[in-house]
C-alpha cells in the first residue's frame, strides 16, 4: 500500500491597496495637463473681463467727450496722428508726439474776438498719458518757449532751456530770459496760481498756451482750465509788442 504526501496549501499575500496619501506617478502626470488647462482658461477669462471693462470705460469717456463737444457746438475727431507733432515741449517732450485721440476743436468768445482751442487725450506708447489743453494766442511769440513745472515734477532735459526761477509755485524754464519777461508779470503769476495742483506742467510754445491735465479730467475741469489758459493768453497778448498779429481763424473751427 502506497502512502501519498499531501502538500500544505501555499499562503499568498493579499495585495495591499495604496493609502490615501500615496499616488501613482502616472495619475499625477495625467492630471497635470488638465490642471494647467484650467489655470490658462481662468487667466484668459480674467483678461477678457479686464479688456471688456477697459473698452466700456473708454466708450463712456468717448461719449462724454463727444457730448461735451456737441453742447459747445465744437467739432469732435476720433484721432489725429499729426496734431501732437505741432509741439515738442512740456508734456510732449516726456514721451514724444504720440497720437491725439478724442480730439475736440472749438473756439472761445473773448472781448477781443474768438480764440481757437483744442483738447485731446495724448496717447504715448499705446496708453493715454494725459489730456492736452491748448489755447491759441493772437500774436506769435517767435521762438519763445516757457515751461512751468510743479516743483515735485522732473522736467525732461533740454539744452535749449535755462532756469528763469520760480513763478508762483512753479519752476520756470525758458528759451530766452528777455523774451520771457512778460510771463513774470504779477497778473500772469496770479493767473498761473489758478491752474491747480493737478496740472503737472503748463507751457508756452509758438503761438499757443498749453497745459497737461490728468487722464480722468472731467469736462467741467477742462472748462475751468480753458478759462485759466485763456486769461493767461490775454495777458501775454496785451503785453506783446506784436499784438496786432491776429491768428485765430474762425474758418478752422
Amino acid at each position: 500500500m502506497f502512502l501519498t504526501r499531501t502538500r500544505a496549501p501555499r499562503a499568498y499575500a493579499r495585495p495591499v491597496s495604496p493609502g490615501p496619501l500615496l499616488s501613482s506617478p502616472l495619475s499625477s502626470s495625467a492630471e497635470s495637463p488638465s490642471l494647467w488647462f484650467v489655470i490658462a482658461g481662468l487667466a484668459a477669462l480674467a483678461g477678457g473681463v479686464l479688456l471688456a471693462l477697459d473698452r466700456t470705460q473708454h466708450s463712456a469717456h468717448q461719449r462724454e467727450r463727444r457730448r461735451w463737444a456737441a453742447l459747445r457746438g465744437w467739432r469732435f475727431v476720433l484721432s489725429d496722428s499729426a496734431l501732437a507733432r505741432r509741439w515738442c515741449h512740456g508734456a510732449i517732450a516726456r514721451g514724444g508726439a504720440g497720437l491725439a485721440k478724442d480730439l475736440v476743436i472749438g473756439s472761445l468768445f473773448t472781448p477781443l474776438g474768438r480764440r481757437v482751442v483744442q483738447v485731446f487725450d495724448h496717447e504715448q506708447g499705446g496708453a493715454v498719458s494725459n489730456v492736452i489743453v491748448a489755447v491759441q494766442r493772437r500774436c506769435h511769440a517767435a521762438d519763445l518757449v516757457v515751461e512751468l513745472w510743479l516743483p515735485d515734477q522732473l522736467p525732461p532735459p533740454d539744452p535749449g532751456l535755462v532756469l528763469m526761477g520760480t513763478l508762483g509755485e512753479r519752476l520756470a524754464l525758458v528759451s530766452d530770459r528777455d523774451q520771457a519777461r512778460p510771463v513774470g508779470a504779477a497778473e500772469v503769476v496770479i493767473a498761473l496760481g489758478a491752474l491747480g495742483d493737478d496740472i503737472a506742467v503748463a507751457w508756452l510754445e509758438q503761438d499757443w498756451v498749453l497745459a497737461a491735465a490728468p487722464c480722468d479730467a472731467t469736462p467741467a475741469r477742462l472748462e475751468r482750465l480753458l478759462r485759466v489758459l485763456d486769461e493767461i493768453a490775454d495777458l501775454l497778448d496785451a503785453a506783446s509788442v506784436d499784438y496786432p498779429t491776429v491768428l485765430a481763424d474762425s474758418s478752422q473751427v
